[in-house]
């Protein structure tokens, strides 16, 4: 039997959001289509693929063996229309980690390069852009690498491209903000606030515990400024955030001190490392992407962005080994 791709992309999206409105907003489409879609797929393979009820979406037996064909199936689909599209597309890049604003290099890397078309897309996290990748939707994924649960970041290359300097985000009300510098060890005793979950942030995990930080909050992601203001008027605690990245404006203090302020740390100096992640398996990579890579590695030998002294410097141990190979 011949497959109609669109009922094949229908299906796919439904048994990955699990949600037939979430998958129907994904491709564009109205909830009533993509049921007609599922539907009609259903038909011409004359088995279930999706159960669907009052508690939701789930898959079908049928539809856990249809699945990972099916994804295989549509990856295949549209590199025979990028084959012969008649005019290039953009390089597409998920980026993720937006409160420490990734755009900043990025933007120093594409602007070295004459005529490369990017087309950056905000990605929610390292799992949910591995997965775009993987499948295809996106070219490339820019952020912070670290060991995903399960291996589902396996088939994934990356390249480390810039290593960036951290300093501590304080209120100006805190014990510690009048200091020029500080060291990890300073912030001991401090509380260590996430600008989301706990479990969401890697770099801040591994800091705390190589640090021996032991008290943790997290946070509602509601982006950088709502996040600065919880700083900001709480004088217990402290966060992390990369040198270069700019702080929102926030309203000043009655007595005219803006309310946070950043300190650079030292004795160790820890590192945030930025990667350019890739589909290691791409028999058709997009032309742009051998031509991003070079810009980044010609931008960090210019700027000196991959600079490590494991005697002044800390990286977790991940990025060490990325930075070795």
């Amino acid at each position: 039997m011949d497959l109609d791709l669109a009922q094949v992309r229908a299906f796919t999206a439904a048994a990955e959001e699990l949600h037939f409105g979430r998958a129907a907003a994904r491709l564009a489409i109205s909830q009533q289509a993509l049921s007609k879609r599922v539907a009609r797929l259903e038909a011409a393979l004359g088995a279930r693929l999706l159960d669907r009820d009052a508690h939701g979406v789930g898959l079908t037996p049928a539809g856990r063996r249809f699945l990972e064909p099916a994804r295989r199936l549509l990856v295949h689909g549209d590199r025979a229309v990028a084959a012969v599209a008649c005019a290039r597309r953009p390089l597409r890049i998920d980026v993720w980690g937006h409160l420490y604003a990734p755009m900043r290099t990025v933007a120093r890397a594409v602007e070295g390069v004459p005529g490369l078309e990017v087309e950056p897309v905000p990605g929610r996290d390292l799992p949910s852009v591995a997965a775009a990748v993987l499948r295809g939707e996106s070219d490339a994924g820019f952020g912070r690498v670290h060991p995903l649960p399960d291996g589902r970041d396996a088939g994934l290359a990356h390249r480390l491209v810039r290593l960036e300097p951290v300093d501590a985000l304080l209120s100006t009300d805190h014990p510690l903000a009048g200091r020029d510098v500080l060291r990890p060890a300073d912030l001991r005793a401090g509380v260590l606030r996430y600008p989301a979950a706990v479990d969401r942030l890697d770099f801040l995990t591994r800091f705390a515990d190589r640090f021996g930080v032991d008290d943790r909050t997290g946070s509602t992601n509601l982006g950088l400024e709502h996040f600065v203001e919880r700083v900001r008027t709480d004088p217990t605690c402290f966060s992390l955030l990369p040198a270069d990245c700019p702080l929102p404006d926030l309203p000043v203090a009655t007595d005219g001190r803006p309310g946070v302020r950043t300190v650079p740390l030292v004795d160790p100096t820890p590192l945030y490392a930025w990667s350019l992640v890739w589909r290691e398996d791409d028999a058709q990579p997009h032309p742009g992407l051998e031509r991003l890579l070079a810009a980044f590695g010609e931008e960090a030998r210019r700027s000196r962005w991959l600079e490590y002294d494991p005697a002044r410097d800390w990286l977790p141990g991940p990025d060490e080994d990325a930075l070795g190979r």
